[in-house]
């Protein structure tokens, strides 16, 4: 039996990462886990250890706080050391983060195997870390796990049929996830009543990524956007430490109460009963169509392009009259969510038998 040996460190690695454990255990294949420490808020991080019987990591190497050059310099270092002790046959690394990046550097200087889930995924704006990230671990990994057609079109595109590598289909991770714990995510999680949220229609928020609260203008016009609109509707914004810290250094007001960061329970019942989403996170995008929800996008442009495509998400980018007016067709319109573009919820299933047999 191969060993596995997972790294993870951002808040969306979490819930993949739930996924492959089980996958994994189902068919007794050995699995470390490798917590990089990139999330660490209590809200963050390690309440989804707890909540999603994710077993414990056997390595938590606690890097944050760092800027991108010096956190990835650091995890880069102490993974190697892991690699070094553990000798796993594959190492796994999810999505784009400074922790993707890092483990698979390691692992591949190491001559070690890389296994690249949500493999393909393009934005095209090379400004955002997390695109380069991307690009970078696709090229040094040996298998490339794609979530959807459109990933695999953008690996070809890029004459990746001309490497070493194995392109392979699975569909995408975050559905198998949604699927399995939406089934008793009411049992553990309260945060509807809790918040009072059956009194009109809400909108779920997210609000985190650095192009828009780096970009004071950007901030502001979303901002603007959400205050205007929670005369209408109640807001629930899951705040982001970073986005808060900003808003109180710049004097930035809110016409609403945010929340803190909530679980992954929490998060699915938000997207249950929401009217509709407007966020920057690409887990969101995806999230809201698994729970049949529209979204709106306040990006420029976005890796889940199917979903525009297919009507399902709006690009709205930071245009405050743009996010009002979309908010108030979309209210108005229906829609059948009865394609499948991320496949049939057993995506984990088939990256665990491929990684078996490495």
């Amino acid at each position: 039996m191969p060993k596995i040996l997972t790294v993870v460190g951002a808040r969306p690695q979490f819930v993949k990462a739930a996924a492959l454990s089980r996958a994994l255990k189902k068919i007794g294949i050995n699995e470390v886990l490798v917590h990089t420490g990139q999330h660490f808020d209590e809200n963050m991080a390690e309440i989804f250890f707890r909540q999603m019987d994710i077993p414990e990591p056997k390595y938590n190497l606690g890097i944050n706080s760092l800027s991108h050059g010096a956190m990835t310099g650091r995890m880069l270092e102490e993974i190697e050391k892991v690699l070094i002790v553990e000798k796993p046959s594959v190492v796994v690394v999810f999505g784009d983060t400074n922790s993707t990046l890092a483990g698979a550097l390691a692992a591949i200087k190491l001559h070690i195997p890389v296994a690249h889930i949500e493999a393909g995924l393009r934005s095209y704006n090379m400004k955002m870390p997390e695109e380069i990230n991307r690009i970078l671990t696709d090229r040094i990994s040996n298998y490339l796990f794609c979530p959807t057609e459109v990933a695999i079109k953008n690996l070809q595109a890029e004459g990746f049929d001309n490497f070493e590598i194995n392109i392979l289909k699975t569909g995408d991770v975050m559905y198998d996830v949604a699927l399995y714990y939406s089934r008793f995510s009411n049992e553990r999680s309260t945060i509807i009543k809790d918040l009072g949220l059956n009194k009109k229609p809400f909108l779920l928020t997210t609000l985190h990524r650095q192009e828009n609260t780096d970009d004071l203008f950007r901030l502001n016009s979303i901002i603007s956007a959400l205050n205007s609109l929670s005369k209408d509707y109640q807001i629930v914004l899951p705040i982001h430490p970073r986005t808060r810290k900003i808003l109180q250094n710049e004097n930035i007001k809110l016409n609403f109460d945010p929340i803190e960061p909530v679980g992954y329970f929490n998060m699915i019942e938000l997207l249950k009963h929401c009217k509709m989403g407007i966020t920057d996170s690409g887990r969101v995008q995806k999230e809201a169509f698994f729970f049949e929800k529209h979204c709106l996008v306040t990006r420029d442009e976005t890796e889940w392009t199917e979903l525009v495509d297919l009507n399902y998400n709006f690009m709205v980018g930071a245009d405050t009259d743009k996010i009002i007016k979309t908010v108030a067709k979309v209210a108005k319109t229906s829609a059948k969510f009865d394609v499948k573009p991320y496949g049939e919820g057993n995506a984990a299933d088939k990256i665990a038998l491929i990684l078996k047999d490495i």
